[in-house]
């Protein structure tokens, strides 16, 4: 007596393993697309809950038959993430609870310790980000160094005035040479 398909593939056989592999894939292309872009990129913590979970649930949608069950919930994850991006976006005061708010360590050449220390960001790490960012190593040179939603340190580093090297006359023509950083 010869199965159904929809029996074969919630079997253990390595072809409709294969098979539900590629289903679940197409799925979770088309899930991500249209649900956030941000799940790997720049993601607050708030992104990073909803692509484990989702690796979760699609992980066991290959191995642990029934796979329209498993193919559900990624679904309702997504729509659930996309709900509750959209109120935050359109609620001021959602978006800081679901994501975060961002934590200012350095103004103006200060550091603030109590916000590192809260934050658990290090000394070394702030001096990394404001080298990498901005390559400087004078701290003091800094206007604001915060640490943003996704994890991220934001560097903006304070004007300067031009420098003046040299003045000079020659044959009747004035030269000023000036440095701007």
């Amino acid at each position: 007596m010869p199965q159904s398909v929809a029996t074969w593939l919630q079997s253990d056989d390595a072809l409709a393993a294969a098979i539900r592999t590629l289903a679940v894939y197409a799925f979770a292309v088309v899930a991500v697309r249209l649900g956030s872009k941000r799940f790997l990129s720049q993601a607050s913590a708030f992104d990073v809950i909803v692509a484990i979970m989702l690796g979760s649930i699609m992980s066991r949608a290959i191995s642990t038959p029934p796979l329209w069950p498993m193919l559900l919930s990624g679904a309702v994850l997504i729509a659930a993430h996309s709900l509750l991006a959209a109120l935050a976006y359109r609620l001021d005061w959602l978006g800081p609870v679901v994501k975060g708010r961002p934590r200012l360590l350095l103004r103006d050449g200060r550091v603030d310790h109590d916000a590192m220390r809260q934050a658990k960001v290090s000394r070394q790490d702030l001096e990394q980000a404001v080298r990498l960012q901005v390559g400087e190593t004078d701290l003091s040179r800094v206007r604001q160094a915060r640490l943003e939603r996704d994890g991220s340190i934001s560097v903006v580093t304070a004007g300067r005035e031009p420098v003046v090297l040299d003045v000079g006359v020659e044959a009747g023509v004035q030269t000023v040479r000036i440095r701007l950083e």
